[in-house]
């Protein structure tokens, strides 16, 4: 969204709590950074990749079984050529991006963007990391050069910080609001960067995601409340929950004994009451940073843990009314858990835009 607010030129304000995500973003917002300064930073560090030895360094197990023996010792000499010249440019982090941004290109595992690593499932062909770093440089600069066409630098900030304090914003400041909050679906917002972390050496294992990440981030899954050991009747006596206090303990309660009848016994009782808390905090916060007359929009789709439905867009709508809006509407995007075959309940669920004025 930032960046499509710069191609506006409207200037915007981006909160992420992720610092790896956080750092993406920063990056992409170099877009204004001189070409030239750009390829030529690029080239050295090819060049010097071309010059490397052997890789020294032990990565973690996940990066071994993600890459053949060549793969790896190329990517590693690119890492260690972007090391040797690092200096927290504008162009040294363009470059740390296009190298980020070819780890799953390259990598012999099952991957897809900002998605879980299948390290079992094979890929029938992978790409040259030099090559792929290459076709990256191109792209990017390609793009940079679209972007600094009409305008001359970037309008927007992205800040390391929490939805739920944003800290760095004044009061009464924003017009229009546009995000698409975590999902309470128990997908792992943590792990979904773990190849890239190990890569870099931000992390060894699944098990320091939690320190590393997780534990910053708004609770949307179960191992999440169950790391924090998050205890149920103190999540509910929070009074963002106030307004759907009855609605959310019925479902909390049927979770927590739907748990005991499954193998996996997961927090999903109270990943999804710590959720709404965080989310009813976010509104809060968002109703002091706003004007007025602002307009929220939500990318948002509901779930079903064990089964359970729960109305996501219903609770989302009613605790932004309790923060101090005036009324929400929801429009349907598309249909959910219609795809697969294996699916693990047969509760309809969707997606859409939540507006909140």
């Amino acid at each position: 969204m930032l960046l499509a607010s710069d191609a506006l030129r409207v200037r915007s304000t981006g909160i992420e709590a992720h610092p790896f995500i956080r750092r993406v973003c920063q990056a992409k917002l170099y877009w204004g950074t001189s070409v030239d300064s750009f390829s030529e930073r690029a080239s050295r560090v090819l060049d010097l990749a071309h010059c490397e030895g052997n890789p020294q360094r032990v990565y973690p197990e996940l990066i071994d079984r993600c890459y053949t023996a060549k793969a790896l010792q190329q990517l590693d000499r690119l890492r260690s050529a972007w090391e040797s010249l690092e200096d927290d440019s504008p162009s040294s982090e363009l470059v740390w991006l296009a190298i980020t941004t070819i780890l799953r290109h390259t990598s012999s595992a099952g991957t897809a963007q900002w998605q879980y690593i299948l390290p079992n499932k094979v890929k029938r062909s992978v790409v040259d990391p030099f090559d792929a770093f290459l076709k990256q440089i191109g792209q990017m600069k390609e793009d940079m050069t679209t972007m600094k066409d009409d305008h001359e630098s970037t309008l927007a900030q992205i800040y390391l910080g929490d939805a739920r304090k944003c800290e760095n914003v004044a009061d009464n400041s924003v017009s229009v609001v546009i995000t698409s909050p975590p999902y309470a679906n128990n997908y792992d917002y943590a792990d979904a960067t773990r190849l890239e972390m190990s890569f870099w050496g931000q992390v060894r294992s699944w098990g320091d995601l939690h320190e590393a990440v997780r534990k910053d981030l708004i609770v949307s899954t179960a191992q999440h409340a169950s790391l924090d050991r998050v205890k149920l009747d103190e999540v509910l006596s929070r009074h963002t929950l106030l307004p759907i206090k009855s609605a959310i303990e019925a479902v909390c309660r049927t979770l927590a004994a739907e748990r005991l009848l499954h193998g996996g016994k997961k927090h999903y009782h109270t990943m999804i009451a710590s959720y709404f808390a965080d989310i009813g905090d976010v509104w809060q916060e968002l109703r002091r940073v706003c004007t007025k007359d602002a307009t929220i929009h939500f990318v948002v789709g509901d779930s079903a843990p064990y089964g359970v439905y729960v109305p996501v867009q219903e609770w989302f709508g009613e605790l932004a009314i309790a923060s101090g809006f005036n009324h929400y509407t929801f429009v349907k995007l598309r249909d959910r858990n219609i795809k697969w075959k294996n699916r693990k309940h047969r509760v309809p669920l969707q997606e859409g835009i939540l507006t909140v004025v």
